[in-house]
């Protein structure tokens, strides 16, 4: 378990206290003490989780939550607040939250919750036609393919290749297995055939092909789809 939390919480003892129960529990932590932090080490980091306090100064935890929600943040949002009433939940889970707590809480309990709601996510996309990982989104139907809703255009093996990794999210997988997966069994070309789609495919998604956040070389292997 490597995935990556962003911790957004003003108040520097509970976020001390999150990141410490996160980092024993394996979790990559980046911490941001307002919104406005949040919401540039979001980009940045792009986190598989973000955890939100409501009541941050200057701009709120709703209107984070909003605002990554319009950017096609497609991470697991948990919103913490001092607040129990129900229309506060209601709020958040209407602009985008995917769970809800309620101050004080126990960090057993919050890990547990971050936990059930990867599962599910990499469920859903295992038993469902539209595969999803962070700003991309890739329909196997209509044989499309999208970074922040805007659609990249592949070629066929491009997009089975896209189409393998996004199957196998942190696996590191050899450049023969990739051949087999995504050329099939019968095919007898050269090795360096994946080397060449990966570079094609790194220069159409990524931000910074030399520095890649999506398809990792993996020394000695051959590459990984994550972290």
């Amino acid at each position: 378990m490597n995935e990556k939390v962003l911790v957004v919480e003003d108040e520097k003892h509970i976020r001390d206290f999150i990141t410490l129960n996160l980092s024993l529990s394996r979790f990559q932590v980046i911490e941001a003490s307002s919104g406005e932090e949040g919401l540039i080490k979001y980009e940045a980091e792009k986190p598989d989780v973000v955890i939100l306090d409501i009541l941050l100064p200057n701009i709120d935890g709703y209107e984070v939550c909003k605002r990554l929600r319009e950017t096609c943040c497609l991470c697991c949002i948990i919103m913490l607040t001092a607040k129990a009433q129900d229309m506060d939940k209601i709020i958040g889970l209407d602009i985008g939250a995917d769970d809800y707590m309620v101050k004080p809480f126990n960090p057993m309990e919050l890990i547990s919750r971050i936990n059930a709601n990867l599962r599910k996510i990499k469920r859903n996309n295992l038993n469902s036609d539209v595969l999803i990982y962070r700003q991309l989104k890739l329909n196997k139907s209509s044989q499309k393919f999208y970074k922040n809703h805007l659609e990249i255009e592949f070629t066929f093996r491009e997009f089975s290749l896209i189409e393998v990794f996004m199957e196998s999210i942190n696996k590191a997988l050899s450049r023969e297995k990739l051949l087999d997966l995504a050329w099939g069994e019968d095919f007898f070309g050269e090795i360096k055939t994946v080397d060449v789609h990966v570079r094609r495919i790194r220069e159409k998604i990524e931000d910074n092909p030399s520095k890649p956040i999506y398809i990792q070389t993996v020394w000695g292997v051959g590459y990984r789809f994550g972290k």
